[in-house]
């Protein structure tokens, strides 16, 4: 070709790592399902005041355990008489918050001890990651239980077992992943150019391990979901007269019988929303593997 063609030709400018992933996300239909289904959940609890409910605490003997598709009760009443779809739906906020803010607080703790103990390595890798170690000795489940069995019953005590339990996880994976970077070349040239190691943590390695590890904590709500409505099932949770998905399901259980149908909405929203994160997980997984 000519000069002249080639300063004609147009200059096409390379998609970029993150731009790729968000578009193989785009078109992946489930992930954009799942993507949606929660946005409206998020959406419906964040505006349940002004949607225009029912008070999700007022009850009333008389209309106890209506069935789904009742005028004025689209969903039924509980075992009080109140309205189910508003429970559910300011249930949802409790439900998340207690699902969710363990898992955030656990990725920032977890990654930060990963990030440090895979990069500096020798006795603190050590150390820290064989205090890791004693945790994975007891399964999830008993572990969260324990724990806000000493605490006590509460939604922050709640939280606070769930982060325990879940930073263990991050760590490992973090620390699993920084080692796998820390003898790259451009880390090794930003030790050659004089960065010191918390600035090569903080500028060089961070970006680099992040996608991974956000990944995996994604993937983590379902179960922290499923572990928080398990802990309110069982007293250890969120208090009456709180709208609780978990607690919602233990006040509704001797209603099994005789209203099965009600009975059964708080463990679908929680199945719902447990198989959205996973899938929606799964499909970040996917899309961040340019190579396949």
């Amino acid at each position: 070709m000519s000069d002249t063609a080639l300063q004609a030709a147009p200059i096409t400018k390379a998609r970029g790592y993150w731009a790729t992933v968000g578009r193989r996300i785009v078109r992946d239909k489930v992930s954009m399902v799942c993507a949606l289904v929660l946005v409206l959940i998020f959406a419906s609890a964040l505006l349940a005041p002004w949607l225009g409910l029912a008070d999700p605490y007022q009850g009333s003997m008389i209309r106890r355990l209506r069935h789904i598709g009742t005028p004025n009760y689209p969903l039924g009443t509980d075992e009080l008489g109140r309205d189910m779809l508003a429970r559910l739906i300011y249930g949802g906020r409790l439900s998340l918050i207690i699902g969710i803010l363990p898992v955030i607080f656990a990725f920032v703790i977890g990654t930060s001890l990963g990030l440090v103990a895979g990069y500096v390595g020798g006795r603190l890798n050590t150390a820290i990651m064989r205090t890791v170690d004693v945790f994975y000795a007891f399964p999830s489940v008993l572990l969260a239980i324990a724990i806000s069995g000493a605490l006590g019953a509460g939604i922050v005590n709640s939280i606070v077992s769930l982060t325990i339990v879940f930073v263990p996880q991050i760590t490992r994976v973090s620390e699993s992943v920084t080692t796998g970077v820390r003898n790259m070349d451009f880390v090794e040239a930003a030790r050659a150019s004089g960065a010191g190691p918390f600035t090569i943590m903080r500028v060089h390695m961070l970006g680099n391990v992040l996608g991974p590890i956000f990944v995996y904590a994604t993937g983590l709500i379902s179960v922290s979901m499923i572990l928080a409505a398990g802990l309110s099932f069982l007293g250890l949770g969120t208090k009456p007269p709180e709208p609780e998905w978990g607690l919602m399901l233990n006040t509704l259980r001797t209603a099994i019988y005789v209203n099965p149908w009600v009975a059964a909405l708080p463990g679908v929203m929680i199945f719902a929303v447990s198989i959205c994160f996973n899938l929606l997980s799964d499909g970040m997984r996917s899309a961040m593997d340019i190579r396949n």
